[in-house]
């Protein structure tokens, strides 16, 4: 099987479509415009963070679950990912993996939000492939800086 296959295949299983199934690449409104999907199931967070990207000029994208995470982030394939932990449906760790694990992803960025605590989110976030974390409640400063260096690190335009 080779690769454009797998990365089929890894697509139909995660969405439960038909290998072979059309999904959508990166549809930003011009194709040198960062993408970030941002997903929270708390609407302040999501609405306060959606400001900032938006601020930055980045189109954004939003989920209020780790499985409407999923499906977006296989359909639009953003530049990064910012993920609440706690979600309904797919945790955000479990969204984070399953990135990491779909070939065509690899080169998305994610970043972690959670307010289970701070030594909890520094193990284990980097266990699932995340860029990066932040414990809730955070610094916009601190989260814009984050994005920023996600970005570099990972060779994206801002």
């Amino acid at each position: 099987m080779d690769e454009r296959e797998r990365s089929r295949t890894d697509t139909a299983q995660l969405t439960g479509a038909a290998p072979g199934t059309s999904i959508g690449t990166h549809m930003s409104a011009s194709d040198d415009t960062t993408t970030v999907l941002i997903a929270d199931d708390d609407l302040d967070i999501l609405n306060i963070t959606r400001r900032l990207m938006k601020k930055r000029g980045f189109n954004v994208l939003e989920a209020s679950d780790g499985d409407e995470a999923m499906k977006k982030i296989l359909e639009h394939q953003p530049d990064l990912v910012v993920l609440d932990v706690m979600m309904p449906g797919q945790t955000g760790w479990e969204v984070c993996r399953s990135i990491r694990e779909t070939e065509s992803l690899a080169d998305t960025g994610v970043i972690m939000l959670t307010g289970i605590g701070e030594n909890m989110n520094e193990m284990t976030s980097p266990l699932y492939g995340a860029d990066g974390h932040l414990d809730k409640p955070f610094e916009f400063e601190d989260l814009d800086a984050l994005v920023t260096q996600v970005l570099e690190r990972r060779g994206i335009g801002q």
